[in-house]
């Protein structure tokens, strides 16, 4: 069986989030709580996504947002062997909490994905684009899209589901021309 690891961001995912409506949609789904949701001390996030890593069964998936895409980059270059897939939601810019040194900036190693937003307030899509290609992650982009969030409208959200299918399937590893964004989910008639 796979396990889809959810590593929500700051103040974690409520009722209403994507993430949340994941592990509704999911089986295997296990979220990675934090001992203080508040508190974005990234050592003890990793080290809880690690825990985690070592014992998941079957193929594992790690689907994080925000501040755990954070988490989840550092803890997987410890982790690469285990890692079939990585999707990184609206992550948020290290620069913000002083982590810039403390995020590699070479490939991860495992198959990923950034899902990135051109007005996210907690990372520029520069940035998005400059991190995507750091760590040899494929960038979709979808637009003005916010924090992808439930705020900016994202609670029950299929077009993820569709990215995380594609992910597992390894499509993004098996485009020829590593076609990106909208334009790629609108010929898979995803929308």
């Amino acid at each position: 069986m796979d396990t889809t690891l959810i590593v929500p961001g700051l103040h974690g995912s409520g009722p209403d989030h994507w993430q949340t409506w994941f592990e509704r949609q999911l089986s295997g789904c296990i979220r990675v709580v934090q001992s203080d949701w508040s508190v974005p001390d990234l050592p003890r996030w990793s080290a809880r996504l690690r825990r985690e890593l070592s014992r998941a069964p079957g193929r594992i998936y790690v689907v994080a947002h925000s501040f755990g895409c954070l988490a989840a980059v550092q803890a997987a270059f410890d982790y690469r062997e285990s890692i079939d897939g990585l999707m990184l939601v609206a992550p948020a810019d290290p620069e913000r909490f002083g982590l810039s040194a403390a995020i590699p900036e070479r490939p991860l190693g495992v198959p990923a994905v950034l899902v990135a937003s051109t007005n996210d307030p907690w990372m520029s899509f520069r940035s998005a684009l400059k991190w995507s290609e750091d760590w040899g992650a494929e960038l979709v982009n979808l637009g003005p899209a916010g924090h992808i969030n439930p705020q900016s409208g994202y609670g029950p959200w299929p077009r993820g589901l569709s990215i995380l299918r594609d992910l597992r399937h390894e499509r993004f590893e098996r485009m020829p021309e590593r076609q990106r964004g909208e334009e790629f989910y609108r010929q898979l008639g995803d929308f």
